[in-house]
């Protein structure tokens, strides 16, 4: 992979040179994105989905980029909604789906397989059906043969990756009306605020080194990124930047959410890539030669999402919370790890992952344009043997 290059983020020609489709300005419609959603939620009468009983449960379909919706909802649902919800997109609807049971298909492009197929067979069922994506597709039409209800995509956002706010937006405002959650839109219009910010934030014409999404891209360039959320939201997120990360930037990682993934976290932070070469006495050997010795190896670098710090009088839940994350935290940096910490302001659960997403979203893409590679595309993907228009 060719060497990180901020002036490939800077210069505004060479940029655009490698950023081809002009995925950073799709990224900055996202508060767009969900305002177009509330205002298409205001003229649609959302209860019409289950006709106006909350479902018994909810499975969400979704594949590629659309899967965080699924991850979205689940983390809404499991804080605060009184039904089961499921996920999974690529596989047979599950077989407890019935008449009850309430069916989120989501895709972009209104094509994905999965998606498509599951509203199909949720159809056949009786299950109440709310599909997301592209008007006049295949997933229109299983809405419509469920006597369901479509929520339209606009044309020209993008692909799925830039696409998720407007489709996580339309799935929080459905799942709404149904009963499954109680998402105010004043929420959703504070997370199209807090988007927009970050997007002024992290706009390209802001150089490097005050620009927090160009510093995150640079400091990733340098080390094997472990991503950890301190808890349910930045977990979300975590996932999020992994799956960010690998597809845009094409940079391995992998993800965890505590207190779950601690163990394991702090388990690799004694292993052969926490610092690289080291020398005898456990620093880094700055006279290793790369082609007497071979190339050093890559230096672990922990990304820790972090929720603010709980007030004295929080749950202790929540103060656990936030001691687990300080002590993998300093853990790491005694070992020698590199860390990166990003902490969200206060707000509402979607306000604080909107927040973490949109600073990784740019990240990542800034990462992938920084090595001279066009984020919105990746070679060898077309040829791949998968079900048509699976990744959508």
């Amino acid at each position: 992979m060719p060497p990180f290059d901020t002036g490939l983020l800077d210069n505004d020609g060479r940029r655009a040179a490698v950023d081809t489709t002009d995925m950073l300005r799709a990224l900055a419609g996202a508060g767009a994105q969900v305002r177009r959603a509330l205002t298409l939620a205001a003229e649609t009468d959302l209860a019409s989905v289950t006709a106006g009983e909350r479902p018994r449960a909810v499975h969400v379909a979704a594949v590629g980029g659309a899967e965080t919706v699924g991850t979205v909802l689940d983390l809404l649902v499991s804080r605060s909604g009184p039904v089961l919800l499921t996920a999974d997109g690529s596989g047979p609807l599950p077989g407890w789906v019935g008449t009850l049971d309430l069916v989120v298909a989501i895709s972009r492009s209104g094509r994905a397989e999965g998606p498509v197929r599951q509203a199909r067979e949720a159809a056949r069922r009786g299950a109440h059906v709310l599909t997301i994506g592209a008007p006049d597709s295949p997933l229109a039409e299983a809405a419509h043969a469920a006597r369901g209800l479509h929520l339209a995509m606009d044309p020209g956002v993008g692909h799925s990756r830039t696409a998720l706010w407007g489709m996580a937006a339309r799935a929080v405002l459905g799942v709404t009306g149904s009963g499954v959650v109680d998402i105010a839109p004043k929420v959703l219009a504070g997370v199209a605020d807090r988007l927009d910010e970050q997007a002024e934030r992290f706009r390209p014409d802001a150089e490097h080194f005050v620009n927090p999404a160009k510093v995150l891209a640079a400091d990733l360039a340098d080390v094997a990124g472990v991503v950890l959320g301190d808890g349910p939201v930045t977990g979300v997120a975590a996932r999020r930047t992994s799956a960010m990360l690998a597809r845009t930037a094409r940079t391995p990682s992998t993800w965890g959410r505590l207190p779950d993934s601690a163990a394991q976290v702090v388990a690799c932070l004694s292993g052969p890539w926490a610092r690289g070469r080291q020398a005898p006495d456990g620093g880094r050997d700055i006279f290793a030669d790369p082609y007497l010795d071979g190339p050093s190896g890559p230096q672990l670098g922990l990304l820790l999402l972090r929720d603010p710090v709980p007030a004295d009088d929080a749950d202790p839940m929540e103060v656990e919370r936030h001691n687990t994350a300080q002590s993998v935290a300093d853990h790491a940096r005694t070992t020698g790890v590199r860390v990166l910490e990003h902490t969200a302001r206060p707000g509402h659960d979607l306000e604080r992952l909107a927040e973490l997403v949109a600073l990784t979203d740019y990240a990542a893409t800034y990462l992938a344009i920084g090595h001279g590679l066009d984020p919105a595309t990746a070679p060898g993907i077309s040829d791949l043997h998968l079900p048509r228009k699976a990744t959508e």
